[in-house]
């Protein structure tokens, strides 16, 4: 990281900073291009794993497929700082960023507990269960973080 006077390496802090975040991106090369997709997930700090649910079918699904990679990004805490002059303006916030590998589940346990994870994030630990049907209707989605950084701009 080139300001690592804005790095946060603490483990702990980061995974403070995820819980706080509603979104994360995936980031594939497709051929020439970029393809972002913004999901919501959840995460499981010991296995350092993002889970995502998705459509059985797109771009992104085939793209997990065909390459097994993704970057991901996520942000919070957004807030100008306002200043005299335009260039003394600048913008505040925490990022998370990285890459892992990416894998569609299977396995209606490690489905369900993707699921589960989701859930909690958003909604909050309310012993969410989910109906075979409902597990073979989507996708679930794995990311095995393998980089992490994260920054602060104050």
């Amino acid at each position: 990281m080139r300001r690592s006077d804005r790095e946060i390496t603490d483990r702990a802090r980061i995974d403070e900073i995820i819980a706080s975040c509603d979104c994360c991106r995936l980031g594939f090369c497709d051929g020439a291009e970029a393809y972002i997709v913004p999901l919501s997930f959840g995460y499981d700090a010991e296995e350092g794993a993002f889970y995502f649910h998705s459509a059985k079918a797109g771009r992104k699904i085939d793209l997990i497929r065909r390459l097994g990679r993704a970057s991901f990004e996520l942000d919070t805490d957004h807030a100008v700082n306002a200043g005299e002059r335009a260039c003394d303006y600048s913008y505040r916030f925490l990022c998370v960023m990285g890459t892992g590998s990416v894998e569609l589940l299977a396995d209606a346990a490690a489905k369900e507990k993707g699921l589960r994870l989701l859930m909690n994030h958003y909604a909050g630990s309310r012993g969410w269960t989910f109906s075979a049907a409902e597990l073979s209707a989507v996708e679930v989605i794995r990311l095995t973080v393998e980089t992490v950084t994260c920054k602060r701009h104050a």
